[in-house]
This record gives C-alpha cells, sequence and structure tokens, in this order.
C-alpha cells in the first residue's frame, strides 16, 4: 500500500508529536513514508500509538501530505458536484470538497468562452485527478462520463419543469444534467439556445420545462414559457416598448435577422412574429417594411388589450 494523495488509508499511529499532532504510516510495514495528522484534522479524537486510523490524504498549503479524520465529498476517480467557493483568474475554480483544503479546478478546464465561465456559489460536475505532482486535481466531466450514471427519463417528464445544472455549452445550446431527485444523478438533457431565456454558465443551476423526451432517454429543455403564455407575455412586453419609442414606432419587423431580435429582445424569431402576429390582429400594431408601428387604437389602449383582459377577442 502507498500513500496517494485524494484516497482513504487506513494508517498505524507511530507516534505522537507535540504541538503538531500524530504520525502515521502504513500498518503493514516496519519502516516506511510517514504523514501527519494534526491535532486540528483529528475531529476533536485522541488516539494511542499502535492504534489503526481510517484517513483522508491531501497536500497542504505546502504541498506536504497530510491525513484528516474529516470525509470528503469526492476521492480520487470520482465524479461529484461541487459548489465553487472562490476564482482566480491566473489559477481557476477552487471547489469545495469538505475537508480544510480547496480542489483546484484548472483555468484550462474552462476554455476561451470567457461568458460561459462559473462563478462563485455554481456547482460544477467534476471527476478528481492528479496533476504531475501527484496532487490533487479536477476536470470537468464530459457526457461520457455521466452517461453510465445517469438514467433514462421517463416518457411522464414531457411537460413537467425540472432543475438542471449546465455541464457544458456549444454553439448552439447546452449539455445539462437534469435533477433525478431520490434516483441519484439524474437524466441528461440540452437547452437550444431558441429555448435558453439568456446566456448561461458552466455549473449554473436552471429550471426549464421538459419539451421533449427522446428515445434514448435524453431530454430537451426551455427555459421559455409554453408559446400561449409565452406570446401574451411577449405580446405585452412589445406593446411597452413600443409605447416607450418616439412616434410609438420601432425598426423591427418580421424581416428583422434572428441575431438582432434574440439580441434586442431576448427572444427568438418565431417568438417574436407570434407576439407581434397576436397585436396585429388585435389592430394594436401595423407593420410597414421594416418597421412596426403603433395603431391609433395602440397608443390609446390600455396594457389590458394584449393580455386580453376585459377583451371579447381572444384566440
Amino acid at each position: 500500500m502507498s500513500l496517494v494523495a485524494g484516497t482513504m488509508a487506513e494508517l498505524r499511529v507511530n507516534r505522537e508529536k507535540s504541538p503538531f499532532g500524530y504520525f502515521l504510516g502504513e500498518w503493514d510495514a516496519e519502516e516506511g513514508p510517514e504523514v501527519l495528522l494534526p491535532y486540528g484534522e483529528t475531529e476533536g479524537a485522541r488516539y494511542e500509538v499502535g492504534v489503526d486510523v481510517e484517513v483522508f490524504l491531501f497536500h497542504d498549503d505546502k504541498g506536504r501530505l497530510t491525513a484528516t479524520r474529516k470525509r470528503p465529498l469526492l476521492t480520487l476517480g470520482e465524479l461529484g458536484r461541487l459548489q465553487m467557493a472562490d476564482f482566480h483568474p491566473r489559477f481557476g475554480c477552487f471547489l469545495e470538497i469538505g475537508i480544510s483544503r480547496q480542489l483546484l479546478l484548472p483555468v484550462k478546464e474552462l476554455g476561451l468562452r470567457h461568458d460561459i465561465w462559473p462563478k462563485p456559489g455554481d456547482e460544477l460536475h467534476v471527476i478528481m485527478k492528479h496533476d504531475k505532482e501527484g496532487r490533487m486535481l479536477a476536470r470537468l466531466a464530459r457526457i461520457e462520463d455521466l452517461q453510465p450514471l445517469v438514467f433514462r427519463a421517463p416518457s411522464s417528464w414531457h411537460h413537467e419543469e425540472k432543475d438542471a445544472w449546465v455541464t457544458d455549452a456549444f454553439r448552439d445550446g447546452y449539455f445539462v444534467l437534469v435533477e433525478g431527485g431520490v434516483l441519484g444523478f439524474g437524466a441528461l438533457g440540452y437547452i437550444p439556445n431558441a429555448g435558453a431565456s439568456r446566456p448561461l454558465r458552466i455549473g449554473e443551476k436552471v429550471r426549464g420545462r421538459v419539451t421533449q423526451v427522446r428515445k434514448d432517454g435524453r431530454v430537451t429543455l426551455s427555459m421559455r414559457p409554453a408559446k400561449e403564455k409565452g406570446r401574451l407575455e411577449d405580446a405585452d412586453r412589445l406593446l411597452a416598448f413600443l409605447r416607450e419609442r418616439p412616434g410609438g414606432a420601432m425598426p423591427y419587423s418580421d424581416e428583422s435577422p434572428a441575431d438582432v431580435i434574440q439580441r434586442r429582445f431576448e427572444m427568438s424569431k418565431s417568438a417574436f412574429k407570434r407576439a407581434v402576429g397576436k397585436l396585429m390582429k388585435e389592430g394594436l400594431v401595423t407593420q410597414e417594411g421594416s418597421w412596426t408601428k403603433l395603431t391609433e387604437t395602440g397608443t390609446a389602449a390600455g396594457g389590458e388589450a394584449a393580455s386580453g383582459e376585459g377583451d371579447s377577442r381572444r384566440d
């Protein structure tokens, strides 16, 4: 048996040295390396020379292999979800693992897109590994790491709202791990850009509506409300926006590019068209080329007209 950082080990108390603590060694070796169990890491226990103690091994802030009686949230080779405590732009994310030492997720693991980097309080799915010197490090869990641990989402999830954690980001959307409750790690999911109400971060916890349960057990989610509810809310937003514009007009219409609509209103082009279509049907706006304008009715009417309250003209 060898002393390896990131692992649990059963070691024998060889000697006690005040004011430091207990020096432990391998119980089946007459001679060999020793590791210090500081008094502050004993959880208040006292030990006699010759007894065996189960400890977790890690490197302290001076690079020395050290023992603790505290049980970590993660051990070497395991995958888990850890909360980010702090961030250093040069080193990376420092993650809480339940002991006095934090686990480093190197900045190179985060990629070049700073907009998706996590913030303190986010929870990241990582695997504990070693660096070249045998010290504990974390790496982000990938889909192939999660796949053996997740379950197939049941068809009953369709239309339900679920919590999920962002595990990776791509040009067209985000991979997430969907909360599984008592079923452990949960199910794999995906939020396309059109279903994200805003840009997301790796490790961020979000809530979304299951729009599809695929045959392979993965799910597609949307953070946006169902179309009918969303259409009402979007119509209200656009109407309020127009009423604040000079002349009640805006240089956006069905002809506007999707990326422009997304950037300006944080809604998809299809959602924009549904909302404008509702307002046009109710006689509140008109479109002329690339412009959308309030009608006299839209200028005079209150907010109830867009939401349909007190108006018999419902779809």
